[in-house]
């Protein structure tokens, strides 16, 4: 079976580095246009040079920050003006914030529940007229695994995740009769962007921090960005056409919860 993705137009956020870069690269390598989104500018002009493309392909940077609605909205009418549509949305912005409970402020609930959950929300509700019209769609939110299984001192990340799971089952009901498919993908230990960084913080050599890792999972070894891309692209691509309402786990079965 081979994925394709030619001519499908895609959006996907937090897309200049880690899981959304690797996500922004496999579907362009399937045939898709691609936008990216992201805070900086610079790291957005790295990813572009970083994504392969054929002649005739696009690959568009966008800056802005998801936690804002107003630069949701520009970000989204600039893509639109280039693409003229949006076919796949990957709501992948997001960072792991998890404390004790007694530790995490206000401001920080608020902060958290901006960049993964109303980001979504607020993209979700731009593409979706678009998506009923042309009675196709694919919405991927990237959650993680403790939105079902929320470990102790994972607040606030676990529970707007757990939020993100609960608007994926919700949205999958609405848009199925439209052709809309929304699915989650729950990451587990990924080698991605925020471990290179935590290794470093701790002056640890990275292989050795991942292996670590590694041992608390079933399959003995962290999952690799690519690993997880792939399964985005298969559930973008036609060949998921009956995969809806799901939130699968991508965690070498690291989770307790199916």
């Amino acid at each position: 079976m081979e994925i394709k993705l030619t001519g499908r137009k895609a959006l996907i956020t937090g897309g200049s580095k880690g899981l959304g870069l690797a996500i922004a690269r496999t579907f362009a390598a399937a045939g898709a246009d691609v936008a990216i989104m992201a805070r900086r500018q610079a790291p957005l002009d790295e990813a572009v040079a970083a994504i392969g493309v054929q002649p005739g392909q696009q690959v568009l940077p966008v800056a802005g920050d998801v936690r804002l609605a107003e630069d949701i909205a520009a970000g989204f009418a600039r893509v639109t003006q280039a693409f003229g549509r949006v076919d796949i949305l990957v709501n992948n912005a997001g960072t792991s914030n998890a404390h004790p409970f007694e530790a995490v402020s206000d401001a920080q609930w608020q902060e958290d529940i901006d960049l993964k959950l109303f980001a979504a929300i607020r993209l979700t509700r731009l593409v979706w007229p678009q998506m009923k019209e042309r009675k196709w769609g694919r919405v991927i939110n990237v959650l993680n695994i403790g939105a079902k299984a929320p470990r102790p001192a994972s607040a606030p990340t676990s529970v707007t995740r757990a939020a993100g799971m609960a608007l994926t089952k919700a949205l999958a009901g609405e848009g199925a009769p439209h052709g809309i498919l929304v699915n989650a993908l729950l990451v587990g230990f990924i080698d991605s962007d925020q471990w290179v960084q935590r290794a470093a913080k701790l002056g640890v050599p990275l292989a050795d921090f991942l292996a670590k890792m590694g041992k608390e999972i079933p399959l003995g070894r962290v999952g690799t960005a690519q690993e997880f891309a792939n399964a985005a692209c298969f559930l973008a691509s036609d060949a998921a056409s009956y995969i809806t309402g799901t939130a699968i786990n991508v965690d070498g079965n690291r989770s307790p919860v199916v």
